[in-house]
């Protein structure tokens, strides 16, 4: 019953991966991202300096980006980054900086919340200028909640390097061990992250016993995906075939296959959830999509709801 089951579950990702156009979505969601990234690492920036000072925030956050997306997407980044936080000649234009900063940094959460409700066949029922008002609050949220991660993430990270650096003076053998934790909880923190996104953005009900093993294959994804990049990059020379934008080519190829692992992953904590876990109903303000919307994004019917009917009742499936 146990391979049966794992079977369901492998079963039904594969077929959510297709009838939900992923490919399509991350397409979707890699656009919203490139111009999400710059004002959110502006504001984590900002967070951090706050502690850190602005200085050691940034070079701290450059490190980062560096392990993450490696050396040609961490300078596509950074030139980004310093574009954006340009001071302005006036006032007014502050103003206008800093809301475009904050709608540019929250855009690519909506983006994720429409592309998991998506995935989760459901959507939010009208609520006009109140719910795009909470909507962006939530987005806004969830901002606040990655600068904090990060700055959790940094703070871990420079006291695990000034222990290792104290450490290799006495016991050069143990400072491995300690190099090995450094990407612990690096990978425990990015887990978190996607977590708390799989758990909060999505229309539905879903415990948090829902989300950790999506999420941590999520972020297992990530890592496996960094290092396969790193291969096809050093192997095919994409850098350099683009010349001075080869930098920004890189990052693209790498946002794009983070926004279809973070989508796979979105689509196993589905699978999970409704064979094991807590069915993902919707949520009082949001309602099932009929097979007919579906079809009218190009979608394949859904398999949870195949009348097309757009019932609550409809929303349960038996657990395998």
């Amino acid at each position: 019953m146990r391979f049966k089951g794992t079977w369901t579950l492998v079963r039904s990702v594969f077929s959510s991966y297709f009838a939900d156009k992923v490919p399509r979505m991350a397409a979707a969601l890699s656009y919203y991202t490139v111009f999400s990234v710059a004002p959110l690492l502006v504001i984590a920036i900002a967070m951090a300096g706050f502690f850190l000072g602005d200085e050691a925030a940034r070079g701290q956050i450059s490190q980062q980006i560096q392990g993450l997306v490696g050396q040609q997407s961490a300078d596509a980044i950074e030139t980004m980054v310093k574009a954006s936080s340009k001071p302005s000649a006036s006032l007014i234009a502050s103003i206008i900086g800093i809301v475009t900063l904050l709608f540019g940094a929250t855009g690519v959460f909506g983006e994720l919340q429409d592309s998991l409700n998506t995935i989760w066949e459901v959507k939010p029922k009208p609520m006009g200028v109140k719910g795009f008002l909470k909507n962006r609050f939530l987005s806004f949220t969830m901002v606040l909640g990655i600068g904090f991660l990060l700055l959790v993430s940094l703070l871990l990270s420079a006291g695990i390097a000034a222990l290792n650096m104290y450490i290799q003076a006495l016991w050069p053998d143990v400072a491995r061990v300690m190099a090995f934790a450094s990407v612990i909880v690096s990978f425990a923190l990015i887990t978190v992250l996607f977590a708390l996104i799989f758990k909060v953005l999505p229309d539905v009900r879903l415990r948090w016993s829902d989300v950790w093993i999506g999420a941590a294959g999520t972020s297992a994804l990530f890592s496996i995906g960094k290092y396969l990049i790193g291969l096809y990059i050093g192997n095919s020379g994409v850098g350099s075939t683009y010349g001075a934008v080869g930098s920004l080519v890189v990052f693209l190829i790498w946002i794009y296959f983070s926004s279809q692992a973070f989508l796979i992953g979105a689509e196993f904590t589905k699978a999970f959830a409704r064979i094991y876990g807590s069915q993902g109903l919707p949520k009082a303000h949001a309602r099932p999509v009929t097979n007919e919307e579906r079809a009218q994004q190009g979608l394949a019917p859904s398999e949870r709801n195949p009348s097309g009917g757009n019932s609550a009742s409809s929303g349960r499936i038996a657990p395998a």
